[in-house]
């Protein structure tokens, strides 16, 4: 693969303004066909095969306007009188207005609390959550315009109303982007070296950005899955770049011309590119055996993000190195200049990275088993982990969501934004009248509706309002204890089939499915990451000890996130008020891009370790100067995809946050104590053995003569 990559490389910086008009052109129309084309992106939180979605499908069958895309307003008189004439006057005028807006098919009537301060209605839509946007938002704002005036604190919530308050990602690409480049600066000492990597990554992120939209006209792409690609691509784009611009400076340090230079770097560190790349891209895409649709459309957002990174460092990069040529390091940074004038020479014993290797070399066993015992106390909060899926309870209090969660939860109860729907099929009226009456009787219902036949008689709509908050363990039990014994006593003598839907029960199936899938989702990507690792360097014994090492930096970050989000430690740094469960996406999409991602250095060291290995066999001497040419390089690129994910925090979505940190804490976690401390530690301890291949000794030993042969 290096010769075919070298004379890739080579070809694209001999002809690097075909090369860029092509990606220019390639990465404008994909957006033009996007933008016109491609379609909006929608949350599809169905679990195929859970009884929360065969209650959905059968209620829909029997129910035609069953879950309909709605919205709701909840509204507070500032006394508590909602029966002045002026309030009344007020909000049959929003309502009115509401009733003559496009796409809405009809308005409930008003809901009002039981302490009579407050009032909720739902507005049901006739199109699919895809044939609207957030100007369906704003008329229902601007019809409360006149109950605002009357004094009224009017709230929304929905699927509608999450259309219209999608974050934005501007500022947290913008810092992330800035702080890169400041990053680079120091690094390289000249601006336009350090703009190369940033320029390639824009470019990739505009091209993959506009492969998501287009695939969202096969597959429903989730609102947060731009976010997480971009978060992705940039992070891994820029360090892509980072390397191969790197191994370039150093070719022509080393008196290679341009255009020879780039088939180089391209060889080099580009062969490191596309194995940590598609790593990173088949670990992705595992999430496609996760069986939850919404995770895996993010792994398919994730992975075309990353893939065209990976293309445009070995095609677009090699054409803007080979136009440049020895103007790479132009516009230098006074001070900073002799910083990025070359790599530090791996063999030269007086750098601080050598004698760094060496120290480690020299007190292997202590630092092994010291940077272990602390990687596995970081896990220890992952034994603690609860799935869910946060709700409107931990948004922002900016956010009109939270508001109105708020409002409910304090005049009606915290249940009632946890409402179980439990669609009955088959059942006579006596079944129904027992099963309305053991809901009743259970500790944690506090409100059970009366059974809502439905026309042809056939089916029933019961629902049940919790005494607990969504995320609360109580309801997690009452909904299994619904499944379990309420529900099938209940309908035994009489037949009849009870399903626990809504979208509580929704999050608790989702959790379950994510539960039980994991460990074979973990077991896929492993063995892919190391089947790909052996490919590469014909080592099993490395590919063994790369993935043992990338589970522990993954343990390490769910920690981080399990006892920041559901301990609350440094919980007030992020915003939230309140503790929350890891939401059921995290684990295995944080688990698939963290075991890709960890691979990037992972490949990158062993490269330059096998390198020296190769050229005098010394395995001890091969890992100090594998740490001494790469260092540097890692570090930066450790510090550049770190900030990236951390910029991304201050995005007001809790999935967001728990990557984000998740990413941002491996990605350090994996680049110092793994990388620069247990990965040498380890290495040295291996020896030879480290690159033992099988049948190799065998091979050998046939090859060398026989005793007492002439």
């Amino acid at each position: 693969m290096e010769r075919l990559l070298e004379r890739l490389g080579a070809l694209c910086a001999r002809r690097p303004w075909r090369t860029i008009s092509a990606w220019l052109l390639m990465a404008a129309a994909l957006l033009a066909l996007g933008q016109t084309a491609g379609s909006a992106f929608v949350n599809d939180f169905r679990v195929p095969g859970a009884e929360s979605q065969e209650a959905t499908d059968v209620a829909r069958e029997h129910f035609p306007s069953f879950g309909v895309v709605n919205a709701q307003i909840v509204w507070q008189a500032p006394e508590g009188d909602l029966d002045d004439p002026a309030h009344t006057a007020a909000v049959q005028r929003m309502l009115a207005d509401i009733r003559e807006q496009p796409d809405v098919a009809g308005v409930d009537d008003p809901f009002p609390s039981p302490d009579g301060k407050a009032a909720m209605v739902n507005v049901d839509y006739d199109k699919e959550l895809g044939e609207l946007d957030a100007s369906h938002y704003e008329r229902l704002r601007e019809a409360a315009e006149p109950a605002r005036d009357a004094g009224l604190a009017v709230e929304y919530r929905g699927m509608v109303v999450d259309l219209g308050t999608e974050p934005s990602t501007s500022v947290a690409e913008f810092v992330g982007v800035g702080t890169a480049l400041v990053v680079l600066v120091v690094a390289f000492g000249s601006v336009v070296a350090a703009g190369l990597p940033l320029a390639v990554a824009a470019v990739g992120i505009v091209a993959g950005t506009a492969l998501v939209l287009l695939v969202g006209l096969i597959v429903d792409i989730p609102t947060s899955a731009p976010i997480v690609a971009v978060m992705l691509g940039l992070g891994a784009g820029i360090d892509y770049a980072l390397f191969v611009l790197s191994r370039f400076r150093t070719e022509l340090a080393h008196g290679h011309a341009p255009v020879e230079a780039a088939g180089r770097a391209t060889a080099a560190a580009g062969h490191a590119v596309v194995f940590a790349g598609g790593t990173v891209v088949v670990a992705i895409l595992g999430l496609m055996f996760a069986g939850i649709p919404f995770v895996g459309a993010m792994g398919i957002a994730g992975a075309l993000t990353v893939g065209v990174m990976v293309v445009a460092a070995v095609t677009l990069l090699p054409a803007l190195l080979g136009l440049l040529g020895h103007r790479v390091d132009a516009l230098p940074v006074p001070r900073l200049r002799h910083r990025g004038e070359r790599r530090p020479d791996p063999d030269d014993e007086n750098t601080l990275t050598y004698r760094w290797g060496g120290h480690v070399q020299r007190h292997r066993v202590l630092y092994a088993v010291g940077s272990t015992a602390l990687l596995l106390l970081l896990t220890i909060p992952v034994f603690a982990l609860r799935l869910g899926t946060p709700d409107d309870g931990i948004q922002p209090t900016e956010l009109s969501q939270r508001r109105a969660y708020d409002l409910v939860a304090e005049h009606y109860g915290p249940g009632w934004n946890a409402p179980l729907v439990i669609t009955v099929d088959g059942a006579d009226a006596a079944g129904l009248d027992r099963l309305h009456r053991a809901l009743e009787s259970d500790r944690e219902a506090q409100t059970v509706m009366p059974p809502a036949p439905s026309e042809d008689g056939e089916a029933a709509v019961v629902t049940v309002i919790p005494r607990h908050a969504p995320q609360d363990e109580e309801v997690t039990q009452l909904v299994h204890r619904i499944r379990d014994d309420v529900a099938p006593e209940a309908l035994g003598p009489s037949g009849g089939k009870a399903l626990v839907g809504g979208a509580t029960a929704v999050v608790i199936d989702m959790a379950d499915v994510v539960g039980k899938r994991l460990p074979w989702v973990i077991l896929a990507v492993v063995g892919a990451g190391m089947l790909l690792l052996y490919g590469m360097f014909r080592a099993p014994v490395v590919a063994l000890k790369a993935a043992a090492m990338t589970l522990l930096s993954i343990g390490v970050s769910f920690g981080v996130i399990i006892a920041m989000f559901q301990w609350g430690w440094g919980l007030d740094l992020l915003g939230l008020d309140k503790t929350v469960p890891i939401m059921s996406a995290v684990p295995m999409l944080l688990f698939a891009v963290l075991f890709g991602l960890s691979m990037d250095y992972e490949v990158f060291l062993l490269s330059a370790v096998r390198e020296a290995y190769d050229r005098d066999r010394d395995a001890q001497r091969a890992v100090v100067r594998g740490i001494g040419s790469t260092a540097r390089v890692i570090t930066t690129a450790a510090i550049i995809m770190a900030c990236v994910f951390l910029s991304f925090v201050s995005v007001p979505e809790t999935l967001i946050q728990m990557i984000g940190i998740g990413l941002a804490t491996a990605v350090i976690v994996d680049a110092t104590v793994i990388r620069m401390v247990l990965v040498p530690a380890l290495m040295s301890m291996l020896g030879d053995r480290a690159w033992w291949r099988p049948g190799l000794a065998r091979t050998k030993r046939a090859q060398q003569p026989a005793a007492g042969e002439a």
